[in-house]
């Protein structure tokens, strides 16, 4: 991943994003982003929050897995983790292709179980490894502990990369105090209504690759006149001009659907390429609006 970052307005925001080359911009379904511990990750893929337990995650899996996408999301809490790895295994695709991230989730924090729940975790998905593992919130007390101990899990060679999820600058810069290994990623909450500038410049400064979960703000901006003004002129639907956004400003995104139809068109966005006035006037749609919980006061 590139680093270096120039400015972009949006609004009364100011915010950092990847340099977009040419290469980027005819980009596929396949394109990667390197990590700073130099692995790859497909840069887009397959969240399955909220995907029921079953068939439901199971077939969403499968289904994005023959569209193409090598690259699925889960998390012990999502209570899924299981059919994840029975849809990964039923589908033939060789293990290396596919990149797997999970979990810790908080409790197991609290409860000091850090490396029991991830070996529960890679007994449920039945692999040998994980390619990336993160924390999920970072719980007050136990998350520069977990990330020790999460770091002996990496240095064993049971996963590929580690990283973090709803981290803050400043949840970060406690973690550096004590971590030998810099988080490859941050995971958090972003979406035109919710940018979040002041992390994403500060991971971009400290080579930590950031990764948007609810990419579409729960489907809730897929109304917004403005989205849906631009999707008319490039005819899109707001859902492809949202996710084509993302990338164009570098970042991993995530969407989750449990709908085949749109499973499939969810990937249909790199034979277009947004033009720097609608990429600006999406960033202006900023209002700091969160459809999740904030990591200062998150609750579980």
């Amino acid at each position: 991943m590139d680093n270096n970052a120039d400015s972009v307005s949006a609004g009364s925001v100011s915010f950092a994003k990847t340099t977009i080359t040419r290469e980027e911009i005819t980009m596929d379904i396949n394109t990667a982003i390197t990590l700073n511990n130099h692995v790859r990750i497909p840069q887009f893929g397959l969240g399955v929050f909220k995907s029921a337990a079953g068939e439901e995650t199971y077939n969403a899996v499968r289904w994005a897995l023959e569209a193409g996408y090598r690259h699925i999301d889960t998390a012990k809490i999502y209570a899924n983790e299981g059919d994840v790895g029975r849809a990964v295994r039923d589908s033939q695709i060789p293990r290396d292709k596919i990149f797997i991230t999970t979990k810790l989730w908080n409790q197991d924090m609290r409860e000091d179980r850090q490396e029991q729940a991830f070996h529960e975790s890679l007994k449920l998905l039945c692999l040998d490894y994980v390619d990336l593992y993160l924390i999920h919130w970072p719980v007050a007390g136990k998350y520069v502990e977990s990330w020790v101990k999460m770091e002996e899990i990496y240095q064993a060679g049971l996963i590929r990369a580690i990283g973090i999820s709803n981290f803050n600058p400043h949840h970060i810069d406690t973690l550096l105090e004590k971590a030998v290994i810099t988080p490859a990623l941050n995971q958090i909450e972003l979406h035109p209504l919710l940018i979040q500038a002041d992390v994403t410049n500060y991971c971009l400064e400290k080579g930590i690759a950031v990764s948007a979960w609810s990419p579409l703000g729960r489907g809730r901006l897929l109304d917004h006149p403005v989205l849906t003004g631009i999707a008319a002129r490039y005819q899109r639907t707001a859902a492809q001009v949202i996710l084509r956004w993302h990338l164009q400003h570098g970042r991993i995104v995530i969407p989750k659907s449990v709908h085949k139809d749109r499973i499939i068109s969810n990937t249909d966005l790199y034979t277009f390429e947004l033009a720097a006035k609608d990429v600006a006037a999406i960033d202006a749609l900023n209002r700091s609006q969160r459809f999740g919980s904030d990591p200062e006061t998150f609750t579980y």
